[in-house]
């Protein structure tokens, strides 16, 4: 088992946890971008065909989820607050099919997709950085009468999903290749050693067996 080798990664120390007085934005902008940077992270040194495979039965891959993550953040950190990015996402449109925005097309570029989630992370922390975090915006796409919510709520709805998503994309990379990790500055694993892991994993399997044993 090993950690993905990004190309061209960022330093380590590039961006440090806030210190300091206690900034509420500075602390939603970090863990946001925690994941943002996560999830493109997960592509690196993959093939067009491996980044679009569906490695799940309900068809989980890794370009997809860039795709979903850059719609997610124009809508909620953008529309919401009355803040309409002009980007076209043909996927949301009415007739579009269904889970459309979860999977690319042999059309829609790596690179295409990727600029999109730059770009929507530029609009959305444009939003954060313009408007109080008890701003209220209106969710296009929520019930009538029930669709207002503060930024600072909108703000950790996104980095909430973009967490669980990057967490997805850490599964699909290592079924696809054996590449785990946290992230570019820390991988959080206890080993580098794919002996280490054989191991480990046979115990995990004992354990399993064991206890099944004893139902």
């Amino acid at each position: 088992m090993t950690s993905p080798e990004p190309t061209g990664a960022a330093d380590p120390t590039a961006r440090a946890v806030p210190t300091g007085p206690t900034d509420p934005k500075a602390d939603l902008r970090f863990s946001l971008q925690e994941a943002r940077d996560a999830l493109l992270w997960k592509l690196e040194g993959l093939s067009e065909y491996d980044i679009r495979r569906p490695m799940t039965p309900t068809g989980t891959n890794l370009l997809g989820l860039v795709k979903h993550c850059a719609s997610v953040e124009l809508g909620y950190l953008g529309d919401t607050f009355g803040r309409p990015s002009g980007e076209p996402l043909p996927w949301l449109d009415e007739g579009a099919d269904l889970n459309a925005d979860m999977w690319a097309t042999a059309e829609e570029s790596r690179a295409s997709l990727v600029d999109l989630y730059r770009r929507a992370w530029a609009h959305a922390d444009a939003t954060i950085d313009a408007l109080p975090l008890d701003t209220i915006g209106r969710v296009p796409w929520w019930q009538s009468g029930r669709d207002e919510v503060t930024l600072h709520h909108a703000v950790v709805r996104v980095t909430a999903d973009t967490h669980r998503h990057a967490g997805h994309a850490d599964i699909v990379r290592e079924l696809l290749d054996g590449a785990a990790g946290m992230s570019v500055r820390d991988t959080s694993l206890p080993s580098a050693d794919p002996a280490w892991w054989e191991r480990y994993r046979n115990r995990l399997e004992e354990a399993a067996k064991e206890a099944d044993a004893h139902t």
